[in-house]
């Protein structure tokens, strides 16, 4: 089967399952959709209405009944402290500007329409263009994937993790959240990088430093993945030296292309670096302390991968095969497995650093959805090289898409327990109570809550949220 012909059926899938996006902002995608409504509708970086309209358990720790706002949530600057990244804000700008338009349009012409950037349109352009922006994303990592691997396995490997990873809770349930939107930025930058490699202009490096800026703009913790032109640049220093006489011209063009990239991405940066200095009164004053990561020196190493607390491979076991292929990869680009190797482990150490390296309220371990294009090309390289224990063709695709089949049920139930709370959203779960669930809860009651979901999903979200507040008062 040819690549367009997977890309057709990854496309109808995305336009089955977009009914799914649920236009709701909550949690911490209420700092990312803050950014875009108060530039949009009031030209300004004053969060206070994003804050005043959030869901509730956002808002009982730092909104009083009379809609006041805490002293401690401001910065120096009279400004409410938001220190999430601006570049999900940037993504979804060119949607929410022609609805914001035809709603002025609209409110001029008599209609009773709310023009403030909180009403159902805007909410559903957001979650439309996050799932948008997903798609483009697990279309260009299967691009990337089937260049090194046949397309039947970039395919399925696409198939797995986009829905038997986290990826559908942020990409439909949640699609505030700046997971997602980092997906897209990553597997641009990967696509850009690769296709580039061999042969790569001034431009081409130029091009590449705003998209690394791009990354850094959506999520902070993708400066691990800078490690793939930083390592091949150092390996072309490297080869320079080897070369007779040092071959210290090509290394003059190599440090010029770098100084260029650099320079590119720092422009790119721009906008957080201009967010930070309107509201925290320092361009590089991130508000974190430092950095948010603690623990340099004794990090939580196993946690992030096997904890019952939303451990990586224990919610999501799919990235166990996907890793053990980025290995794997050595036979066909030992580069960039090697590259690839060291940003994902950089990446890891970076999030085990962090004191919440379990996300809080996280369905498996959210932070390393950004690394799903790396997943998928380690995961299509690891069904090849699955495929040749068979002796038929036929009979390896069989076993590798009822494999995949499999583990997208499981984790389609475990979703749905995260996310109507039949285990908890915060804190560790218990194995035995979650695997009952599995097979004796989930069956009698996911009728029901898809039914709810389709024809009273702002009552199902209510109630969700409802219980969300009562788990927080209980702690």
């Amino acid at each position: 089967m040819k690549r367009s012909h997977h890309l057709r059926i990854l496309g109808t899938l995305f336009l089955f399952t977009l009914p799914l996006s649920n236009p709701w902002v909550r949690g911490d995608g209420v700092n990312y959709y803050a950014y875009v409504r108060a530039l949009l509708v009031q030209h300004d970086l004053n969060f206070e209405n994003d804050w005043r309209q959030a869901n509730l358990s956002f808002r009982i720790l730092s909104v009083d009944p009379q809609g006041r706002i805490a002293p401690d949530f401001y910065t120096r600057t009279g400004h409410v402290r938001n220190n999430y990244a601006v570049g999900s804000a940037m993504l979804w700008a060119p949607f929410l500007v022609p609805v914001h338009a035809g709603m002025l349009i609209l409110r001029r012409l008599g209609f009773g329409v709310e023009a403030d950037g909180f009403s159902k349109p805007y909410l559903l352009a957001m979650a439309w263009a996050t799932a948008l922006y997903g798609f483009i994303g697990l279309c260009l990592s299967y691009c990337i994937a089937s260049t090194f691997v046949a397309e039947r396995w970039a395919f399925l490997a696409t198939l797995g993790m986009w829905f038997a990873g986290a990826l559908p809770v942020y990409m439909y349930f949640l699609p505030c959240y700046s997971h997602t939107l980092s997906v897209f930025a990553v597997a641009v930058f990967l696509w850009y990088w690769q296709r580039t490699r061999n042969s790569r202009s001034l431009r081409a490096w130029l091009a590449l430093g705003l998209l690394s800026g791009l990354m850094l703009d959506v999520y902070y913790l993708n400066i691990a993945i800078l490690l793939l032109p930083f390592s091949e640049s150092l390996n072309g220093y490297w080869r320079n030296w080897l070369a007779p006489r040092h071959n210290w011209a090509e290394t003059r063009r190599l440090l010029v292309k770098n100084f260029a990239y650099c320079g590119a991405t720092l422009a790119a940066f721009l906008p957080t670096l201009i967010t930070r200095k309107i509201i925290n009164g320092d361009a590089f004053e991130f508000g974190y302390d430092p950095l948010g990561f603690s623990h340099w020196i004794h990090p939580a190493l196993g946690q992030p991968l096997i904890s019952s607390n939303h451990g990586l491979i224990t919610w999501t076991p799919i990235v166990i095969p996907a890793l053990v292929g980025l290995v794997l990869l050595r036979k066909r680009d030992r580069e960039l497995s090697a590259y690839s190797l060291a940003a994902v482990v950089a990446f890891y150490y970076i999030v085990a650093c962090h004191e919440d390296w379990h996300g809080v309220s996280s369905f498996s371990n959210r932070f390393f959805i950004s690394l799903t294009p790396f997943f998928i090309l380690g995961l299509g390289v690891m069904l090849q090289e699955a495929a040749a224990w068979f002796k038929q063709a036929r009979l390896a695709y069989a076993a590798m898409a009822t494999a995949m089949g499999v583990l997208i049920l499981w984790n389609a139930a475990f979703i749905f327990q995260w996310g109507v709370g039949l285990i908890p959203h915060r804190g560790p779960i218990s194995w035995r109570q979650m695997t009952y669930n599995q097979v004796f809860v989930v069956p009698a009651r996911l009728g029901g809550a898809l039914k709810s979901y389709f024809t009273n999903r702002s009552g199902m979200m209510q109630r969700i949220e409802t219980e969300d507040v009562k788990s927080l008062n209980l702690d």
